[in-house]
């Protein structure tokens, strides 16, 4: 091998990531998870609420991740934590009172996605694009 094609191959080698993608969701999963419950909170969800907003994980699985014992998550959670922290945040932006902002999630709404449901029954579906009907609905509200 000439002493180009093993640097190159060198570089190759190590431009390639090893357990990065599984590391990072592990990474975002605590800081997320954390927010959430304090988002629960406000929003005055139950333990039911919280379980199907975060997917309906084990019971076991739910109470550790609230206490700080994150481990290894699933994909599907990190998406619904992306989309439950951006309704938080386009809720702040929309309406700036908190307190408002907060009871949105549980005012009945006529709008399209919610047929007169509150914006929280329809999360509640229990999948991911529930979730994301009502992050697409406010990002339009939003302008963006």
């Amino acid at each position: 091998m000439s002493a180009l094609t093993g640097r190159t191959a060198q570089r190759t080698a190590e431009a390639k990531p090893t357990s990065a993608p599984a590391q990072a969701l592990e990474d975002l999963a605590g800081p997320g998870l954390r927010t959430f419950f304090n988002i629960a909170q406000r929003w005055g969800l139950d333990t039911r609420q919280e379980q199907v907003l975060l997917g309906s994980p084990a019971r076991s699985t739910f109470f550790r991740w609230k206490r700080g014992d994150i481990g290894i998550v699933p994909h599907d959670l990190i998406e619904r934590l992306s989309y439950l922290l951006g309704i938080y945040k386009a809720l702040q932006v929309l309406l700036p009172v908190a307190e408002r902002a907060d009871a949105w999630v549980k005012r009945p709404n006529t709008a399209a996605p919610f047929g007169g449901q509150t914006p929280l029954e329809h999360m509640l579906g229990g999948q991911v694009v529930d979730l994301y009907r009502v992050r697409q609905y406010l990002d339009a509200e939003r302008g963006g």
